[in-house]
C-alpha cells in the first residue's frame, strides 16, 4: 500500500504546485485588497445598489463583503469549489479507470497486491494532493495578511478551507464511485461535473426564487460556509459531508474489489448491442 501511496504522490506533486501555487497567490493578492474596499465603503455601498441583486446571487450577500469573512468569502471562497471541485472530479474519476482504460491496471494487479491495497494506497495520495492544494491555498492567503488590517490566525483561517475539503471530497468521492458503476471514465466525470456545477447553480437560484429554496437544501453546496467559517465552522455540515464521502469512497472500493477488469478501452452500458461483422 505505501508503495502504491508513493507512486501516487509522485504522479500528483505537478497538480499540487500548480493548483496550489497558483490559487495560492490568488488568494495572498486578493487578501491586499481589503484595506482599499473598507477605507471606500460608501462609494462600493453606492455601487452595489445600481446592481439588481440577482447579478450577486452566485457569490453570496453582497452586503457582507464590507466583514473581512464576507469579502473572502465573496472574492476568493464562492467559487473555490465549482474551480477545484473540477480537479475533484477529473481526479476521482481517473483515480483506477485511466489506468484501466490505458490497459496498465490489469497488469498491476499482476503484482503480489491486493485489490483494497491499491485501491486504498490510490485513495491515499488522491487525499494527500487535495490536501496539498489547499494547504498551499492556506498559506498564501496567511502570507498575504502580513501589512493588511486582516489579522486571523492560522487555525481560524483553516476553517474555510475544512469546509471546502468537504465539498472536494464529496464530490470527489462521487466520482470514484461512478468510475466503477459506470462503462468509463469520461461518462463518470460527466455525471459527477453535471451533478457540481447544478448543485453549484441549484444554490445560487434558491436565492433568487423562493420556489426553489426547499430543493437546493438537497444540494451539497447548501451546506458549504466558505469564508463564513472564519466566524464558526458548522460541524454538523462538515462531518456530514465527509460522512457521504466515507460512504461513497467505501462503496467505490467494495465494487472495485468485485468488478471485471477490463484489459483496455472503455465500457459499455450494453443497451446497443454491437453486430459482428460477417467474414
Amino acid at each position: 500500500m505505501w508503495t502504491v501511496f508513493r507512486q501516487s504522490l509522485e504522479r500528483g506533486w505537478g497538480q499540487v504546485l500548480g493548483w496550489g501555487l497558483s490559487l495560492g497567490v490568488l488568494g495572498g493578492y486578493l487578501v491586499k485588497f481589503y484595506d482599499t474596499i473598507a477605507d471606500q465603503r460608501a462609494a462600493y455601498e453606492q455601487l452595489l445598489q445600481a446592481f439588481p441583486q440577482e447579478v450577486f446571487a452566485f457569490f453570496g450577500d453582497m452586503q457582507t463583503m464590507f466583514t473581512p469573512e464576507g469579502f473572502l468569502h465573496v472574492e476568493f471562497f464562492s467559487y473555490m469549489p465549482l474551480i477545484l471541485g473540477i480537479h475533484a472530479v477529473l481526479a476521482g474519476s481517473g483515480l483506477l479507470a485511466a489506468d484501466e482504460e490505458a490497459g496498465v491496471l490489469d497488469l498491476v494487479l499482476s503484482h503480489p497486491v491486493s485489490r483494497w491495497r491499491l485501491f486504498l494506497g490510490r485513495l491515499a495520495g488522491f487525499l494527500a494532493v487535495t490536501f496539498g492544494i489547499l494547504a498551499l491555498c492556506w498559506a498564501g492567503m496567511l502570507i498575504g495578511q502580513r501589512g493588511s488590517t486582516l489579522d486571523y490566525a492560522g487555525a481560524v483561517m483553516l476553517r474555510p478551507y475544512i469546509s471546502l475539503a468537504s465539498q472536494l471530497l464529496f464530490f470527489g468521492c462521487l466520482a470514484l464511485l461512478l468510475s466503477m458503476v459506470l462503462p468509463s471514465r469520461r461518462s463518470a466525470g460527466m455525471v459527477a461535473g453535471l451533478a457540481l456545477v447544478g448543485s453549484f447553480f441549484l444554490v445560487a437560484l434558491g436565492r433568487i426564487d423562493d420556489r426553489l429554496a426547499d430543493a437546493a437544501q438537497l444540494s451539497p453546496m447548501f451546506y458549504y460556509q466558505g469564508g463564513e467559517a472564519l466566524s464558526g465552522l458548522n460541524a454538523g455540515w462538515t462531518l456530514g459531508l465527509l460522512a457521504l464521502a466515507i460512504l461513497m469512497a467505501g462503496l467505490a472500493g467494495w465494487r472495485f474489489a468485485r468488478r471485471d477488469i477490463r484489459v483496455a478501452g472503455e465500457g459499455s452500458l450494453g443497451l446497443f448491442p454491437r453486430r459482428l461483422s460477417k467474414a
